[in-house]
């Protein structure tokens, strides 16, 4: 079985990823950074919570070879659904988690995030980041993908400021979605290792900082929120955020 972590960036995918990664690797399920590596999937994953990248027909093919010998692994995306992740979801063989947050939260952190790659002098998707006209051209592409899997069956949605609020209730949906319910004693140390206050960016994969929500408020002027509000009008109340 693949199980695929999907998130918009900066609304904690890789604290998710990891979360769901440690569960499934403890109750069987192998570690996916080693199928990588054994089955020569470096192209298709990378080296960092083995994300797939565009879920496209050859790329999910080649994680299906592992899975039909009998491995289940846990691999992440940012990516829209596709024709072939629908039809991997119809046939089986994919489960998907999808969790998103409100994208001018998710905005102010990609900006942020990019300023500090920029002074660090490393380059990554948010170091072009420049402006606030960038970082919501960037955001509103992910709140498009967000629309995208809002509409899809038998995937596990999950928002960040649920997990953030209520971290215990959001890991027994995560773990009923899994079948991993029966297990919860065997897992608390995991379960315990992810909490909001325990999580931090020095775990690697976890691109864990601030994680406040509401903080677009203090950041940003009146001008700038409006601004904001404009862009995000058409989605932020189907998201369960108010303008």
């Amino acid at each position: 079985m693949i199980f695929l972590s999907v998130g918009m960036p900066r609304a904690g995918s890789g604290w998710y990823y990891n979360l769901t990664h440690e569960l499934l690797v403890a109750c069987g399920a192998q570690d996916a950074r080693v199928i990588r590596k054994k089955y020569h999937l470096e192209r298709v994953l990378t080296e960092v919570n083995c994300n797939i990248g565009v879920l496209s027909w050859p790329r999910l093919c080649a994680v299906l070879i592992p899975s039909l010998l009998g491995n289940s692994f846990v691999i992440k995306a940012h990516a829209a659904p596709t024709a072939a992740s629908n039809f991997f979801m119809r046939q089986g063989w994919m489960k998907t988690t999808y969790i998103f947050r409100d994208p001018r939260d998710a905005l102010l952190s990609a900006l942020e995030h990019g300023q500090q790659a920029r002074e660090a002098g490393y380059t990554n998707a948010f170091a072009q980041l420049l402006t606030l006209e960038d970082g919501l051209k960037f955001m509103l592409q992910y709140t498009h993908i967000w629309e995208s899997w809002s509409r899809q069956k038998d995937v596990l949605r999950t928002r960040y400021e649920d997990l953030i609020n209520d971290y215990d209730a959001e890991v027994e949906r995560l773990l009923g979605f899994l079948n991993l319910q029966d297990r919860h004693d065997h897992l608390q140390p995991i379960i315990d290792k992810f909490r909001p206050r325990q999580a931090s960016d020095k775990q690697k994969g976890l691109h864990f900082r601030q994680g406040k929500v509401g903080r677009f408020l203090q950041a940003f002027d009146e001008e700038k929120q409006h601004e904001i509000n404009a862009a995000f009008s058409a989605y932020l109340e189907q998201m369960g955020y108010p303008r």
